[in-house]
């Protein structure tokens, strides 16, 4: 992983990360995954790419992810985003029907989410590899313990940070985070079809973040994405 370009804001506070033993055999896992022919989710260069979009000093909230898409051409290392000219898959197209009943933005016709990620918008997954056609293959190889020290570098900033916690999965990696007067923790259902309708529709996180932000003197996030 030495090879791959990260922002000097996360570098420096993470290195005791990429020099521990469990990334090392995480990084010996991904180079035997390869060896064996298997094709890995996103590209190297973007293994990082929600990091290095949004730099530490810069982040003002949070969106917690579980793997990326292991379909071709999906992943481009931002949780629930995918590459210009990509479909939006459905969980990003029940997020899109909430920003239009939250905030009466018209759903955009491409998902491509960077422009969230350079406003402070960290989208984060918390496994940032998969094989292809493989979900949750690269779970549990040392991944997650890399996306939690991240997350708590995050949430010992002194300035103000949304944390949006879709679904069980990422409510349980943050559960850390606590509504202190500095952070919000907002919590819902998983935007997937399979629970969009028991909470996530509804829930006004996108409202709720920018009425947080700007009561404590940041800028709103625009989610209003430009045409792709």
């Amino acid at each position: 992983m030495g090879d791959v370009r990260l922002d000097p804001t996360w570098l420096e506070p993470l290195r005791g990360e990429f020099d521990s033993e469990y990334m090392a055999a995480l990084r010996a896992f991904l180079v035997a995954e390869k060896q064996a022919g298997k094709r890995i989710f996103p590209p190297s260069a973007d293994w990082f790419r929600a990091l290095d979009l949004t730099p530490l000093p810069a982040v003002r909230v949070v969106i917690l992810g579980q793997d990326p898409y292991h379909g071709e051409g999906q992943a481009h290392g931002l949780c629930f985003s995918v590459q210009p000219g990509v479909k939006p898959p459905p969980s990003l197209l029940n997020i899109y029907k909430e920003l239009r009943t939250d905030c009466g933005i018209e759903p955009a016709t491409h998902g491509h989410l960077e422009h969230w990620a350079k406003q402070g918008v960290l989208l984060l997954n918390s496994v940032l590899t998969v094989a292809s056609g493989q979900a949750a293959s690269h779970r549990d190889r040392g991944w997650e313990r890399f996306t939690d020290a991240v997350i708590r570098l995050v949430a010992a900033k002194p300035d103000p940070v949304v944390f949006m916690l879709w679904g069980s999965y990422a409510q349980k990696k943050a559960a850390f985070v606590k509504n202190d007067g500095t952070h919000l923790a907002l919590k819902a259902p998983h935007p997937s079809p399979l629970s969009a309708y028991n909470g996530w529709f509804g829930s006004r996180h996108f409202s709720q973040a920018n009425a947080f932000l700007t009561s404590h003197g940041e800028a709103a996030i625009d989610w209003a994405l430009p045409p792709g």
